[in-house]
């Protein structure tokens, strides 16, 4: 969902997908990346299937992708001197700060998606040397990928429930901010162009919301008329622990634009 958008604002990148290279295969990721002697790597690469990373299985896959395989693009780029930008998640932390997290805050994962994903990062920060930018994002949303791993958005599931049911219970809780993906790969380009000091950095849009409040939003731009029922978390049974407080706060960049005007151009589109 978010490569696509890079390389629409990036025109001049390479892009690799899975079948390209296999970035939990040290060997692999270093012979292309010195055959192509990049400036400057994103790595988009991730194992978001939160609830099956509680699993030994989905767990031990997760965090070779989402954490091992970063310490290899880390030490590739130290090698070519180069820069790496990597894509992180409101999941390293508990969920307790109602008022949000500021991009020093403590990383406190509930959930094993939530510990895979701060190993990348941990990862990337015990190297020294490396130049690199860790932009944390939540509730990402878009065109779906093209790959026949990509998942659907919320909205586009919200949308085809709505199509089978008038009735629709959605969950009032889990408080943070959606990502459309062309304004996140428009704030990474000017990150990059603009040559901020490395670091962590915090790029979602701005409104938080719960999933009821956004789905409530959804209906009202359509203009359906969809009963919207609000429940808590204990309605549906998930593995994996959500972080109940996720907001990430903005404390370095400029603000992005609020979600609902991004869902709108989204439904246009």
């Amino acid at each position: 969902m978010l490569g696509q958008e890079l390389l629409k604002v990036f025109p001049d990148a390479v892009g690799w997908d899975r079948g390209e290279i296999n970035i939990v295969n040290e060997t692999q990721v270093n012979d292309k990346l010195k055959n192509l002697q990049p400036d400057i790597i994103i790595n988009c690469a991730a194992y978001n299937a939160v609830d099956d990373c509680e699993n030994e299985a989905g767990f031990a896959l997760a965090k070779k992708i989402n954490g091992g395989a970063l310490g290899y693009l880390a030490d590739a780029c130290l090698e070519l001197k180069a820069t790496l930008v990597h894509y992180s998640t409101n999941y390293v932390f508990d969920g307790e700060k109602e008022q949000g997290y500021a991009e020093d805050a403590e990383s406190k994962p509930i959930s094993k998606y939530g510990e895979s994903k701060l190993l990348g990062e941990q990862e990337m920060l015990r190297r020294p040397n490396l130049k690199y930018y860790i932009i944390r994002t939540s509730k990402l949303f878009g065109q779906k990928g093209k790959s026949e791993l990509a998942k659907e958005n919320f909205f586009d599931v919200m949308i085809k429930l709505s199509e089978k049911k008038r009735e629709l219970k959605v969950v009032d809780e889990e408080l943070s901010n959606f990502t459309y993906a062309p304004d996140l790969a428009l704030a990474t380009k000017e990150l990059l162009k603009k040559q901020c000091d490395y670091g962590i950095y915090h790029i979602t849009n701005e409104g938080p919301c719960t999933w009821y409040q956004s789905a409530k939003t959804l209906f009202d731009i359509l203009g359906k008329d969809v009963k919207l029922i609000p429940v808590s978390a204990d309605e549906f049974s998930r593995p994996a622990a959500r972080p109940k407080y996720a907001v990430l706060n903005n404390n370095k960049l400029p603000k992005l634009r609020n979600y609902k005007e991004a869902l709108r151009d989204y439904l246009n589109k």
